[in-house]
C-alpha cells in the first residue's frame, strides 16, 4: 500500500510518498514498518538493520500482505473529501475578494464603527462606506437601533497559515 503524507515547513508542503509492509519474525510477531519504497527494505534486511518490536530478534522477513483495493465507500470518501477542499478554497477566494473591495470602497474607522455608523445612520456625519471594529454588545446594540450593520469573516493578517 501506498500513502501519501505532507510536511508542513514554512507553509510550504511537500509531498511524500511511502510504502507500507507488514513484516513477520521468526517467532511468528507480525508488525508494520513504513518505508520510503522497496529498496530501502531490501537495504535495511539485507544489513540486519531491522528487528521484531516485540522480541528484537534482527530475523525479520515480509509477511503475507493482502493488497488494498479501493473500495467504492472509499472513493465516496475521497470524491467528499476533494469536494470541501474545494468549497474550502472557493470560500477563503470570496473573502478575500470581499475584503478587497471593502477596503478599497469604505473608510477604515477602526474601533470607533459604532461611534461612526451611529453618526451617519442619525445624519450626524456624512454618509458613506465604513469598516472597522465592534464588540458583540456594541453590534447587538447598532442593531436593536435598526443600524445596518454585517459582520464579516475578516481574517487575521498576522496569521500566515
Amino acid at each position: 500500500m501506498y500513502i501519501s503524507y505532507r510536511h508542513a515547513i514554512n507553509s510550504v508542503f511537500v509531498s511524500t510518498t511511502m510504502i507500507l509492509f507488514q513484516l513477520k519474525c521468526e517467532h511468528d510477531h507480525e508488525f508494520e514498518v513504513w518505508f520510503k519504497d522497496g529498496a530501502t527494505y531490501d537495504a535495511q534486511a539485507a544489513s540486519g538493520d531491522l528487528c521484531c518490536p516485540v522480541c528484537g530478534t534482527s530475523n525479520v522477513c515480509k509477511a503475507l500482505m493482502a493488497p488494498r483495493l479501493r473500495t467504492s465507500r472509499q472513493k465516496e470518501v475521497a470524491a467528499e473529501k476533494q469536494r470541501q477542499v474545494a468549497v474550502a478554497e472557493a470560500t477563503k477566494a470570496a473573502i478575500t475578494e470581499i475584503r478587497k473591495q471593502v477596503e478599497t470602497n469604505c473608510e477604515n474607522v477602526g474601533n470607533k464603527f459604532a461611534e461612526e455608523a451611529r453618526k451617519i445612520h442619525y445624519g450626524e456625519a456624512k454618509k458613506r462606506g465604513i469598516y472597522g471594529e465592534a464588540s458583540v454588545k456594541e453590534t447587538v446594540e447598532l442593531v436593536d437601533e435598526g443600524i445596518d450593520v454585517h459582520a464579516l469573516p475578516w481574517g487575521d493578517d498576522t496569521k500566515k497559515n
